[in-house]
């Protein structure tokens, strides 16, 4: 799968140890940033280039990291196509997915764990969307709502 991740300078080091998981787990992997600690950094300017990615469909999932996962899903929620959660436990990693077609999973790598990180990564990324009906007719409720307050 094409993975995007990106994380500021409280996300860093989880980003880091993510980026090679990953890739030994075969997937393809493209780093949006930071490309180094730095204290300075912001987490709307990190989070733009991955949900761009995201919106112009050259990932097919991402993954952030910020201090609490917050300021990355608030931010990122506010680009055009982009379906992000702060998740904190495996079931919404999976039920985000496979109900609301959530293609940005956004964790606070200083809240949580190494091993809770992999577990809600991997929750994530082998999820499906389900496309049943009463979850598209939600969901195209959210994009009507998007496209609404585009304008």
């Amino acid at each position: 799968m094409k993975i995007g991740i990106a994380a500021d300078h409280a996300g860093f080091e989880q980003k880091q140890k993510l980026v090679q998981q990953l890739k030994e787990m075969g997937h393809e992997v493209t780093d949006y940033g930071a490309a180094s600690y730095d204290a300075t950094d912001d987490y709307p300017d990190i989070i733009v280039p991955l949900g761009m990615a995201l919106f112009h469909k050259e990932v097919e999932r991402g993954i952030a990291v910020c201090g609490s996962g917050v300021g990355v899903s608030v931010a990122a929620n506010k680009i055009p196509g982009v379906r992000a959660a702060l998740i904190t436990e495996s079931y919404s990693a999976h039920q985000g997915v496979e109900h609301d077609d959530m293609n940005l999973l956004c964790i606070g790598g200083r809240v949580i764990g190494p091993m809770l990180i992999q577990e809600l990564v991997h929750a994530f990324l082998n999820a499906k969307y389900n496309g049943e009906e009463r979850f598209a007719r939600r969901l195209n409720k959210v994009i009507a709502l998007e496209k609404q307050f585009r304008q």
